[in-house]
């Protein structure tokens, strides 16, 4: 039986369990790619590669070097940059690719929501008068919070924030999900609570927030996804897993 190699372009819990199930499989070597912005990852089941590849040019090159036969792009809904760089490394190596990307949450009665473009669109939206809220985003895109100082700010990431937020009130969660949706109320009424920012990132890790939200009648200013590659995209995991195994049993 022949060996293939698969490279994930990984972060997510879809891309997680995907390399186990393929990995499960003996004859299918798999590698899972992260960019490394989480400064200590959670156990995955495959060897992990920690960092960037210099843009396409450097992904293209490790495709050829160890062989890959199958690229899988399962990186976070809002890495816009490496899905385009994927999606040109595959371009220019031939190799075999395809993406797995959760829906998005969906707006639903009784939800009250304002989309943005952007992180910097989002506080732009926020409004003028003050108002206590709770941050949801990567703690790499927490500079645009620095532009409205009058609002005090709840920021929960999985890293510290480190430096703090260059505003006079933030208080700082360090928390890694999921999160149920019990405690998620008692966090929203418990800091009253008057808007959440968040992006929207899909699956089921996160959702309690936007549920909990919804229910209290707080505010909710939700980013939109980034545009992706047009190339074939599956939502599921299980899907993935199909799929992976039908490209790779065309590779001679």
């Amino acid at each position: 039986m022949m060996n293939h190699r698969v490279l994930i372009l990984g972060g997510t819990t879809e891309s997680r369990e995907l390399a186990g199930h393929l990995s499960a499989k003996r004859n299918i070597e798999v590698v899972l790619s992260l960019a490394g912005r989480t400064r200590d990852p959670i156990g995955y089941p495959v060897p992990l590669r920690i960092g960037g590849f210099g843009g396409p040019g450097g992904l293209a090159e490790y495709i050829d070097e160890r062989k890959i036969d199958l690229l899988i792009d399962a990186t976070h809904p809002f890495a816009a940059q490496m899905s385009r760089h994927a999606a040109l490394a595959a371009l220019e190596t031939g190799v075999e690719f395809f993406a797995v990307s959760r829906p998005a949450w969906r707006q639903t009665e009784g939800d009250r929501w304002i989309e943005a473009g952007s992180v910097a669109d989002a506080v732009y939206k926020l409004g003028a008068n003050t108002r206590r809220v709770f941050v949801t985003l990567g703690r790499q895109e927490l500079a645009p919070l620095s532009g409205a100082p009058h609002h005090s700010y709840i920021v929960r990431s999985v890293d510290p924030i480190d430096p703090p937020l260059a505003v006079p009130d933030a208080r700082y969660i360090q928390a890694r999900g999921p999160f149920a949706l019990a405690e998620e109320r008692t966090l929203l009424a418990g800091e009253k609570i008057d808007v959440v920012l968040a992006k929207n990132s899909g699956g089921a890790a996160t959702y309690a927030k936007i549920v909990a939200a919804r229910e209290l009648g707080v505010e909710v200013v939700l980013i939109r996804r980034p545009e992706r590659q047009d190339v074939e995209t599956v939502e599921t995991v299980r899907d993935a897993v199909s799929l992976a195994h039908q490209r790779l049993a065309s590779v001679a």
